[in-house]
C-alpha cells in the first residue's frame, strides 16, 4: 500500500576513485532493520561492500539529498507523531568517508504514513507526499541543513471507484519537472497526476491549469518518470498493473495519456501491485516493478511517439520488489525485494534493454527502496 523503503547512492569525496560511491538503504523498521543502512558501491565491478547502520530511525521509507550531497533527508511513514495524524521528515549530515549519518532535526510531515521524498532542482526544498494523509507539503532547507516549517500545504479531496484502495485521496509521489517549474503528484486515490506551480523563491505550490490530468478510473497512478526529451512521460498503476505513456507540454505543465500498457506477461493471473517505474538513460527503454508476480518488465520506446513495446520480464529472485534503480553508470539495476530481505542485481544491455542476473545479492532487512546519485566530489 504504501511506498518504498530506501537506497540512495552518492558519490564519495575527491579522493575517492570515480567508480566509487556510498549506497544508503533504508527499510521498514516493523522487523530486524534499525533504519538507514550504508554501502560501498564500486561501479566498475558493481559490489557492494556493508558499512553498517548508518543512522537509527523509525521507517524511512524513502530518502533523497541535496545537490551537494551534504545532507540526507528522510521521511518517517508512521501515523502518529507526537500525537498528531502525520508522520516526520528527517534531516542528516553526510559523512562522506565513513557513509555514517548525523542527526540533525526532524518536523512533521503534515500528513500520516509520508511515502515520497524529494528536492527541488535549487536544493532548497523538500517536497513529501503523505499517503494516508491524502496531502502533500513543502520545507525549507537551512543554511545548516536543518528543515525549516513548511512553507506550502494542499490537502487533496475526492475518491475513486475502488472502495477498498481508494475512499480517498492518497498521495503517493511528487517531484519537480526538470526546470523547476512544475511539481507533479501521483495521487492513487483519486485516479490523478497533479501539476502544481513549484515557486522556487519562496516554496509555494499553487495549482495548474488545468489542475491535473485524469488517469483511467480504479487504475491507481503510484509513481512517474519523466523521459529525458522532457516531452514523455510514464505512470506506473498500481491497482490495474498497467503503465501509462503520457505526452507532457513542458511549457504549458499539461499532460494527458496516449497509451496504456500492461506489466505482466498475457496469461498471468493472481494478485499483483505495481510499485516502480524507470526509464533507462538513453532514454531507449522503460522498466517496471511488479509485487505479486515478482518480477521486472521491460518495454522498449518508440524514439518518435513514446509508445511501449513489452520485450521482457524477469523474475526478481525475491518477494514483493519495491523499488528498483539503476546505477550511475545506467549498466546495472538493483530490486529491492521486501519480503524476502534482499536487494538482487541485473546487467543491462544498453543497446537491447535486456536484464540478466548477476549473482550478487545483499542481505538487507526489509528493503523497500532504490535510488542512485552519481556524483564524483564533495563540493564545499
Amino acid at each position: 500500500m504504501r511506498n518504498c523503503v530506501i537506497a540512495l547512492l552518492l558519490s564519495l569525496s575527491s579522493f575517492a576513485s570515480a567508480d566509487s560511491y556510498l549506497a544508503y538503504v533504508g527499510t521498514y523498521t516493523t522487523g530486524e532493520s534499525k533504519g538507514i543502512y550504508a554501502y560501498r558501491y564500486d561501479a566498475s565491478t558493481g559490489k557492494m561492500t556493508p558499512l553498517g547502520l548508518a543512522a537509527e530511525t523509525e521507517n524511512p521509507s524513502f530518502v533523497t539529498l541535496d545537490p551537494n550531497h551534504h545532507f540526507l533527508y528522510a521521511v518517517n511513514e508512521v501515523q502518529k507523531y507526537q500525537g498528531q495524524s502525520s508522520g516526520g521528515v528527517s534531516a542528516f549530515a553526510v559523512d562522506p568517508q565513513t557513509g555514517k549519518l548525523t542527526f540533525l532535526n526532524q518536523v512533521p510531515s503534515r500528513g500520516a504514513d509520508p511515502c515520497y521524498i524529494s528536492i527541488d532542482k535549487t536544493g532548497k526544498f523538500v517536497l513529501v507526499a503523505n499517503y494516508t494523509g491524502g496531502n502533500v507539503a513543502v520545507f525549507p532547507i537551512q543554511h545548516d541543513g536543518r528543515l525549516g516549517d513548511a512553507t506550502s500545504f494542499v490537502q487533496h479531496t475526492g475518491a475513486g471507484p475502488n472502495h477498498d484502495r481508494q475512499e480517498g485521496p492518497h498521495a503517493h509521489w511528487i517531484a519537480v519537472t526538470s526546470d523547476n517549474r512544475f511539481a507533479v503528484v501521483a495521487d492513487l486515490g483519486l485516479d490523478e497526476l497533479l501539476v502544481y506551480h513549484f515557486d522556487a523563491a519562496n516554496g509555494q505550490l499553487t495549482p495548474n491549469d488545468p489542475p491535473f490530468a485524469k488517469i483511467e478510473p480504479g487504475a491507481g497512478p503510484r509513481h512517474l518518470a519523466f523521459h529525458p526529451d522532457g516531452q514523455h512521460a510514464y505512470v506506473v498503476d498500481e491497482l490495474t498493473s498497467t503503465i501509462n505513456a503520457l505526452d507532457f507540454d513542458p511549457k504549458t505543465g499539461t499532460m494527458h495519456s496516449v497509451q496504456t500498457v500492461s506489466t505482466l506477461p498475457a496469461g498471468s493471473s493472481g494478485q499483483n501491485d505495481t510499485a516502480e517505474i524507470e526509464v533507462l538513460p538513453n532514454g531507449k527503454f522503460v522498466y517496471a516493478s511488479n509485487r505479486g508476480h515478482n518480477s521486472i518488465a521491460v518495454f522498449a520506446v518508440d524514439a518518435k511517439t513514446g509508445k511501449l513495446t513489452s520485450i521482457q520480464d524477469v523474475p526478481t529472485q525475491g518477494k514483493t520488489p519495491r523499488n528498483f534503480q539503476i546505477d550511475p553508470t545506467g549498466t546495472r539495476l538493483f530490486v529491492a525485494n521486501q519480503e524476502s530481505g534482499n536487494i538482487v542485481a541485473f546487467t543491462i544491455n544498453p543497446k537491447t534493454g535486456h536484464l540478466t542476473p548477476t549473482g550478487d545479492t545483499l542481505k538487507v532487512p526489509t528493503p523497500v527502496c532504490i535510488k542512485f546519485i552519481a556524483t564524483h566530489q564533495r563540493t564545499r
